[in-house]
Order: structure tokens, then sequence, then C-alpha cells
């Protein structure tokens, strides 16, 4: 059974695209884990989560204050926070105000 003139085309343009996509993912992949080694090698310390990833972990503590992960939730929470106060340089997008307007929860 013979392929088809575009069986032969969507052979030939997965062929090429796909590993210059999956090599472009991979360059950017490991650019971003050097920028992490090098913030880790200069501070000792880096920030664990993103801005939307602490407000939805905090969203979470909040409703869920009986859960039993809600401890352990509430130490990352907390520990990423002191984190950013302590660090020059975050690795995620924080800027200075989102910085100073967060608050530890009680633990």
């Amino acid at each position: 059974m013979a392929l088809s003139s575009l069986g032969w085309a969507t052979l030939l343009v997965s062929a090429v695209a796909l590993p210059g996509v999956a090599s472009a993912v991979l360059v950017r992949s490991l650019r971003t884990e050097e920028r992490k080694l090098r913030l880790l090698k200069d501070q000792d310390n880096i920030d664990s989560y993103s801005p939307r990833a602490m407000a939805d972990l905090r969203e979470w503590i909040r409703n869920n204050p009986d859960d039993s992960f809600a401890p352990e939730a509430r130490e990352r929470y907390n520990e990423c926070v002191r984190t950013l106060r302590e660090v020059d340089e975050p690795y995620y997008d924080w800027s200075e105000e989102q910085i100073a307007d967060l608050e530890t929860v009680e633990e």
C-alpha cells in the first residue's frame, strides 16, 4: 500500500518539524535551569512559587484549613514568603510591591 502525496508531505513535514520543535524546547528548558542554578549558587536560596501559584496556595489554605495537607501547605507558603524577602533576585516575576504585600499565614 503506497502513501498518497498528502501522506508523504505529512511524513516529510513531521520528520523536519518535530526534531526542530523538540530542540527549541530543550534549549529553552536548559537555559531556564541554568538561570535557576546561577541564582541558587549566588543566593543560596530560590523562590519556589510564582505569584499565581502563591495566590492559589493561599486560597487553598484559606478554603481548606482542616485538611491533612494544610500544615504542610502553610509551612511551604511561609517558607516561600521568607525566601522572597531574603533573596536579591527572585526566579519568578515578582515585583517589590507584590513581595511587600505578602503576609505569612498562621501555622
